[in-house]
Order: structure tokens, then sequence, then C-alpha cells
């Protein structure tokens, strides 16, 4: 074996343990100044918020119930990174996004946009409990993400 090969086999083993060192990491193990900033969990939401409205306008329910679920978790996000949220708020949006659940799973186009409404003032109760109510949601006007298509797959 010359040594180059070596070189090579232990640069390639060094970088392949520092990959599953990463992909092993332990969030809670970071530093509190990791966390995501508030705002930017929130603009997570806002743009799976305006995704659930055009999955769901298009009737592409596997989509919504994805952007359902990320909106979810996000919410979940923020409850665990900022515990000083007003849970009362982040919890009651279980109920909406429950409701937005069951409308997809019977792909139901009236009950979604009930269910949406929901969902999008309990965003919109949440901001003003935290003196936020210049933060105000709507339902999307307009497809911001020109690069996405919001059509059911074809099967």
């Amino acid at each position: 074996m010359t040594s180059r090969s070596f070189v090579a086999g232990v640069l390639a083993v060094v970088a392949s343990i520092s990959v599953a060192a990463a992909q092993q990491l332990n969030r809670s193990a970071l530093p509190a100044d990791a966390s995501p900033r508030l705002a930017d969990i929130m603009e997570a939401i806002q743009a799976r918020h305006i995704k659930l409205w055009f999955a769901g306008k298009n009737h592409n329910w596997d989509l919504a119930a994805y952007e359902a679920a990320q909106i979810r978790a996000r919410l979940e996000d923020a409850a665990r990174f900022y515990q000083d949220l007003p849970v009362t708020e982040v919890t009651t949006m279980g109920a909406p996004l429950d409701a937005l659940s069951e409308a997809v799973k019977a792909k139901d186009t009236t009950k979604f946009a009930s269910a949406f409404d929901q969902l999008t003032a309990g965003c919109n109760s949440c901001h003003q409990s935290i003196e936020r109510s210049f933060i105000a949601i709507q339902t999307p006007t307009a497809q911001p993400f020109s690069n996405q298509s919001f059509a059911p797959a074809k099967k």
C-alpha cells in the first residue's frame, strides 16, 4: 500500500466519522442561543400557511396534509423553544389543525376553507394576545411560490 493510498483511506474514515457525528448531534446539547429565532419559526409557519391554502384550493390533498403537519411541528417548536409564549394560544391551534386534517382526509373543500379560516383566526388571536396585532394574517390572494406546482401529482 502506498502512503498516498493510506492517507486517502485515513481521510475517508475521518470524514465518515465527522458526518456520522453531525447526524447524531443532540439539539439539547447546543447552547441556548442556538435556538431558532421566534420570528424565523413564524415566517416558516406563514410560508406553510400560504402553501396549505393553495394546496387545498387545488385539491392537492397530499400536499395539504404535509403542510398542515409542518405547521403543527413548527408550532410545537415555538412552544418548546419559547416557553414564555401564551401556551393556551399555541395549544388552541390544535383544534383548527385537527379540523384541517379531517377536511383533507375527506377531500372536502368547504370544510377545508372553514378550518383554514379558523386557523388564520387562531394565528391572529395569538398575535393579539402577545401585543403583535400589527402582524395580521389573512387568506392568501396570490401565490408567491412560482417554482412550485400546487396541482395534484399525476398518478
